[in-house]
């Protein structure tokens, strides 16, 4: 696990955190000519970007209709003030929760899901309602990515 710390970025770190979310299958020495830098220089600011907790992992991102048979939504929750701690690890503990926001106005906490089918979905959102702290929920069905 890496160590978090904290740690100043400088617009080449931005830059290169930029053309990774784009792509982060770029190869050291296409990232280093596209910001004007040497391939070590990218090298060494990535491992330093992972080493400091900043960038958390690599991933793939798949076109919608790629993912086909997975239903996809999010729910909104509105979590007692004292319970958000709990609330969030029980979330996190869901491997149909990919992704787990805070939030302002009327939610507390926003999750994504993702099922393999509606029955699935039906099941994450009841267990996710039953949760301690959890007041109300307002699940929405992602439909086509547009």
């Amino acid at each position: 696990m890496a160590i978090q710390q904290e740690m100043a970025l400088d617009e080449t770190d931005r830059r290169l955190i930029e053309l990774l979310r784009a792509n982060g299958r770029l190869p050291a020495a296409k990232l280093a000519a596209m910001l004007g830098v040497s391939r070590g220089t990218v090298q060494n600011r990535i491992d330093r970007l992972v080493g400091a907790g900043i960038i958390a992992g690599f991933t793939i991102r798949l076109r919608s209709d790629v993912e086909t048979g997975l239903v996809r939504a999010q729910i909104a929750l509105e979590v007692r003030s004292s319970d958000i701690k709990p609330v969030v690890a029980q979330l996190k503990r869901l491997p149909e929760a990919v992704r787990i926001y805070s939030t302002n106005g009327r939610w507390d906490l926003v999750a994504e899901i993702q099922t393999r089918d509606l029955a699935g979905l039906d099941a994450v959102i009841t267990r996710i309602r039953q949760v301690p702290g959890v007041s109300h929920s307002e699940t929405s069905i992602y439909l086509t990515e547009l």
